[in-house]
């Protein structure tokens, strides 16, 4: 089997990568929420995300944590199109980094950059560990989806004989 021929078109690799970066976010999500509970009371205060959202979009109290979710998945998304795009046979360990480097990218580039937050280094270095580790489980979780969507539009939704409709048509007519 010619891999290179096998390989997924552009759209097929954003598809993949979208949704496996938006499910990935739940997975990155939940490593945020379960680290951020360890931090000290004083540095328990909103993540970044949370911070962003109400930076840019400058939201109602009770949006904010809605916008905050919608937004997060939609970057989560986002990031995972690119990555597959750029390399839908990433491994689980390039991954994870490459889930640290959208971290070091984002809050040591382009977010203070445009005036958003104090880059990461200029927050407690706890805080900073949870943040980077949510960022290597997304990476991690997102090639891994990646690796099961690329597999599961190669056989299970792969082109084929419709035989459940042909089988769904003849119970029909025997239940005439």
């Amino acid at each position: 089997m010619d891999e290179k021929r096998d390989e997924p078109g552009l759209t097929s690799r954003l598809i993949i990568g979208g949704i496996a970066g938006f499910v990935a976010t739940m997975a990155m999500t939940s490593a945020m929420r379960r680290m951020h509970r360890r931090l000290p009371p004083r540095e328990r205060y909103p993540l970044p995300p949370r911070e962003l959202t109400d930076r840019v979009l400058a939201p109602p109290p009770s949006l904010a944590p809605d916008l905050t979710l919608a937004a997060h998945f939609a970057y989560g998304a986002g990031c995972g199109a690119l990555l597959a795009a750029a390399n839908p046979r990433m491994g689980r360990f390039a991954g994870a980094l490459a889930g640290g480097g959208i971290w070091l990218a984002s809050y040591m580039g382009w977010i203070p950059a445009f005036g958003l937050l104090e880059p990461a280094s200029g927050h407690p270095r706890r805080r900073n560990f949870v943040m980077l580790g949510a960022h290597f489980a997304w990476g991690w979780s997102t090639v891994e989806g990646m690796r099961e969507l690329g597999k599961a539009r190669a056989t299970v939704f792969a082109a084929g004989p419709p035989l459940d409709a042909t089988a769904h048509g003849k119970l029909e007519q025997n239940r005439v």
